[in-house]
């Protein structure tokens, strides 16, 4: 029964206490709302810490301070930083976004991200390439809980997670050159999954599965289960399939996968550890060239990790250990098996095995002392491939049979890259200096210790505004596919040089209760990059080369909007009227002395891209989610618009959904030839408990 409040009070939120001696008697007759927040960094990101809740989980009275709680989860640095300190912006796509948004997998989910560009050749998730500010597939790091999941044979397969979007807990992007921070891989970006038990707070145990189907014969569905145990560890197991005839020829897939998490914490001590497991067979279309519509593709994913954070110390009054000490191992093979025509087997029809192994270990420290914040840390990885085309001929007492092929492993390669990290971070009252390098040694070249530093500042003079800007440098070692392909469609470069890139950013970002807005320009300058081109009109080869130098100059414009809060719409608190509105431009100058008739990837940016997406209710329970996306893609495409739809009826356990992909039913053309399925439904349901 609707009941009316005669003594409404506003609410005072404490950010600090200060010390007055009036202080409290500026509280009396106000409700008064005190808060203790974690703070987690994008390297030392976990799962279920308090940054990592939901806001509606935290409490429905904190829903107004969405925006408030937003500056303080997350930072993109080697030493743990406030949103408020650092130096860096690091976007955040929460569980709450994930659930709003019309999407299939984390890859639908990113096309919304404003500096992100997503090119896909089938629906979720299947054959996707994903790069950041004109960027391309090979220039980003993908991590999983901060354990990099970069494979040295091609970035085409990068977002092999295995993980369902009900795992996640939020999606971290930080844009630029981040070698100091993540390594080589990140040559143009990095992408961090932070994952979630789905435990609340109180609760012993817990359970959720969804269930889904539509268009183009597509069915699957995902489960999960999480439990607490000795009240300081939660551990959570999920799996998921799905499958479709994709919705265009030889598109077909089957896509599972399967995923535990666990993590221990005490007073002193914190581990994390993780496995996962994908599985994809599909018809990969026209993957590396038109000239085969044919062509068909399955690879296989294993990962572990594990990973502890040791404070030997108490907290500082600050709020952080003093100093903390963050081991971790971990692995992940890769298995991929690729026919240019279905079907056809042997070397000669272009059939191709390779597994890939990476192997790895790190081990970081942070010092918070007088002089600041200071972050010392090294990451060494073997990676190895043994494959039946890349890599060097070994000797045919060494070759190894492939599991269910009567063909064998002949070729080997392996390389050890080896990562030192030093930053140092100064904190003052309005300002952030954050200055680091990375000293980087690739056996893969000649063995050298190559240095890319970095300096991030930021000026912070209230709440509301931030300034920042930066300057990084990276390298990207060329991949194996880079190096060795050979095939009717492609032909690698052994020659190849690694590519170089120095990155300026600048930005503003403003906020409200409600309102946040972010202004960014780049500038990245880029040599000896790589791309596979047709050097003329008459080839029928496109080739692994360095296409000299490549600059990149771009702006993003974002701003969202929470007009429950800005309008001060109480009974609207659990299904706020969102908006959120994105532009990014990008123009690019390539100077080179080869010939370049056409390319496959590096040229082929985005020039223009808008994104807007809508969420409302309905009625009652119902609410729905709307997003529009615009691009421009240069080197010969034909720009688009694309409008997509999700409907959700939401109870306490359980909630019914139908999404509508393409809603205008419009035949565009992301990468290649391939042209993409028009209207695509799927609706379903979740219950959790």
């Amino acid at each position: 029964m609707k009941k009316t409040l005669f003594n409404q009070r506003s609410a005072i939120v404490f950010k600090h206490f200060n010390r007055k001696g009036y202080s409290l008697f500026a509280a009396l007759g106000k409700e008064v709302l005190i808060g203790v927040l974690s703070v987690s960094t994008l390297t030392y990101a976990k799962a279920d810490g308090i940054a990592t809740k939901p806001v509606g989980e935290l409490s429905d009275s904190l829903s107004f301070g969405e925006q408030r709680l937003d500056e303080v989860q997350i930072t993109g640095s080697r030493a743990p930083l406030t949103a408020r300190q650092s130096a860096k912006i690091v976007e955040v796509i929460s569980r709450d976004e994930i659930r709003r948004a019309e999407a299939q997998t984390i890859n639908d989910v990113l096309k919304l991200a404003t500096g992100v560009d997503v090119r896909q050749r089938g629906g979720f998730g299947v054959q996707t390439d994903i790069s950041i500010n004109g960027g391309t597939f090979d220039q980003i790091t993908i991590l999983l809980n901060g354990m990099p999941l970069t494979s040295p044979q091609t970035g085409h397969n990068a977002a092999d997670l295995p993980v369902a979007l009900d795992d996640i807990e939020r999606i971290e992007i930080l844009e630029g050159a981040s070698a100091r921070i993540f390594g080589s891989s990140a040559f143009n970006g990095a992408i961090n999954i932070v994952t979630t038990s789905a435990l609340e707070a109180g609760k012993r145990a817990g359970g959720h599965a969804t269930v889904e189907g539509g268009s183009f014969g597509s069915f699957g569905g995902n489960a999960g289960a999480a439990l607490r145990f000795a009240d300081s560890g939660t551990m959570a197991l999920s799996g998921g399939f799905v499958k479709s005839d994709g919705g265009t020829a030889n598109a077909d897939f089957i896509k599972r996968q399967g995923y535990y998490q666990g993590n221990f914490q005490s007073t002193m001590v914190s581990v994390n550890w993780q496995a996962g497991i994908t599985s994809k067979d599909y018809g990969a279309n026209t993957f590396y060239s038109a000239r085969f519509p044919n062509q068909y593709e399955w690879t296989r994913r294993y990962l572990g990790s594990v990973k502890a954070s040791v404070r030997p110390f108490a907290m500082t009054k600050s709020g952080f250990n003093s100093l903390e000490i963050v081991p971790m191992i971990y692995a992940h093979r890769d298995l991929d098996h690729y026919q240019l025509t279905k079907g056809m087997t042997g070397a000669k029809a272009g059939e191709n095995f390779h597994r890939t192994d990476v192997y790895g270990a790190s081990l970081s420290a942070t010092l918070n002392w007088i002089a600041g914040k200071t972050a010392v840390g090294a990451d060494i990885a073997r990676e190895q491939i043994l494959s039946t085309a890349y890599g060097n001929l070994l000797d045919e007492s060494k070759w190894k049979d492939i599991h269910g092929s009567d063909r064998q492993y002949d070729h080997k390669g392996k390389r050890t890259n080896t990562s030192l990290y030093l930053e140092h971070n100064i904190v003052m009252k309005a300002w952030t200096l954050s200055a680091g390098v990375m000293a980087n040694k690739n056996t893969g070249l000649d063995g050298d210790y190559r240095f890319y530093p970095g300096v991030d500042i930021s000026f912070h003079p209230d709440d509301h505004w931030k300034v920042y800007a930066g300057w990084n440098k990276a390298l990207r070692v060329p991949t194996y596919t880079d190096l060795y392909t050979s095939n009717s469609a492609q032909q690698g470069n052994i020659n190849l040089k690694p590519e170089r890139n120095s990155t300026f950013k600048v930005g503003t970002r403003y906020r409200l209760n409600g309102f946040d807005a972010l202004v960014s320009a780049f500038y990245s300058r880029g040599r000896n990059m790589i791309d596979w081109v047709y050097e003329t009109e008459k080839s029928t080869k496109y080739e692994a080369l360095n296409i000299g130098k490549l600059n990149n100059m771009g702006v993003n414009v974002e701003a969202n909007f929470n007009f429950t809060t800005l309008l001060g719409i109480a009974h609207n608190a659990e299904q706020p009227v969102r908006l959120k509105v994105g532009y990014a431009y990008i123009h690019q100058k390539h100077e080179t002395d080869r010939d370049i008739y056409r390319s496959l990837y590096a040229l082929e940016y985005l020039r223009h891209k808008v994104v807007a997406e809508l969420s409302h209710p309905i009625v009652s329970h119902l609410s729905a989610s709307w997003a529009l996306r615009y691009q421009q893609r240069m080197n010969g495409y034909h720009p688009y618009t694309k409008i997509d739809g999700h409907i959700q009826w939401t109870e306490a356990h359980w909630l019914l959904f139908v999404k509508a992909d393409n809603i205008t039913a419009h035949r565009y053309y992301d990468l290649g030839s391939v042209r993409q399925p028009g209207l695509w439904i799927m609706a379903g349901a979740s219950v959790r408990l």
